[in-house]
């Protein structure tokens, strides 16, 4: 029995960790940085694999960290919330003072881990939790805005593979900067429109015109044309190393059109599911361009 107490006890322990951490999130962004890092070298034979694991353990920190600082600044405004009631922080079962410790112990972890790959590596991801925690986060209450300001930290995992390669910070790294920046406003649109009741409840305005209108979806349209030109861009070959054969880019440009289709669907009907789906494709998206971005370099 006591031994099924203490299975239990490290059970719940892993478990408060992945909410804290946002493990779903922080594994995502992972991802993004590994692709980055694949898209940078010349061939197969030049992975470092030890620098992967590095990329891997000190981006998933860099992330756990900075969801755990905002879980802690959040936790009044999570109580609110139906979808964040039961975090952590916000439900009582974690004490801030130790969520405080576990995400400095992650930040010191992940910046140390990642200098060792490149300091530019270390910079950028530094960059990536003050913006996260100390801007973006506090701004969610005042305005809208905060969406863009909290692109800057959203769009460095995809570029910062490449920095961890290459130790420089170029046109290249300039575009998948791009792409992913782009990409959050009309994700996290969707979601804020979704979303929209929930947050008003914690005083969260998400949406770029405060409510869901016709000029907010409008305006995920935009972007969304927007995300897919940048995404095409490496095909006319100004963006250095990273280039995109014509095939490739024509399934990129069709990946683009799912998701504006999408996007248009909001316009038209302006309701929870079309944002819903609108949130899904976009995942899906981001992802398989990636994918389409490393299959595309090794093949041609």
């Amino acid at each position: 029995m006591e031994t099924i107490k203490q299975n239990n006890k490290t059970f719940s322990v892993f478990s408060e960790f992945k909410q804290l951490t946002k493990s779903g999130l922080a594994i995502s962004v992972v991802f993004s940085t590994i692709a980055g890092y694949i898209l940078a070298v010349n061939d197969w034979s030049d992975i470092d694999f030890s620098v992967l694991v590095m990329l891997a353990i000190g981006g998933y920190c860099m992330v756990g960290a900075s969801n755990t600082y905002n879980q802690i600044i959040e936790k009044d405004f999570d109580a609110k919330m139906d979808r964040t009631k039961n975090r952590p922080v916000a439900s009582g079962r974690v004490a801030p003072k130790t969520a405080f410790i576990l995400a400095t112990f992650l930040t010191v972890i992940g910046l140390t881990i990642l200098y060792i790959v490149s300091p530019k590596t270390a910079m950028f991801g530094a960059i990536s939790i003050f913006l996260y925690t100390s801007v973006y986060t506090p701004l969610k209450l005042k305005t809208p805005l905060s969406v863009f300001v909290g692109a800057f930290p959203g769009a460095i995992p995809f570029m910062l593979g490449w920095v961890a390669q290459t130790n420089e910070f170029g046109i290249e790294a300039g575009t998948l900067f791009l792409i992913q920046f782009f990409w959050q406003f009309p994700h996290f649109w969707a979601i804020g429109w979704f979303l929209f009741d929930d947050y008003k409840k914690a005083g969260f305005s998400m949406l770029p015109t405060g409510r869901k209108d016709t000029k907010t979806a409008l305006q995920t349209i935009l972007y969304t044309i927007w995300l897919t030109i940048v995404s095409v861009f490496p095909v006319l070959g100004l963006t250095g190393r990273l280039y995109l054969s014509p095939v490739s880019a024509v399934i990129v440009f069709i990946c683009g059109m799912w998701m504006l289709w999408a996007a248009i669907q909001l316009y038209k009907t302006r309701t929870a599911k079309a944002a819903r789906s609108l949130m899904l494709v976009s995942v899906s998206y981001i992802s398989l361009i990636q994918i389409i971005y490393i299959l595309d370099k090794f093949l041609r």
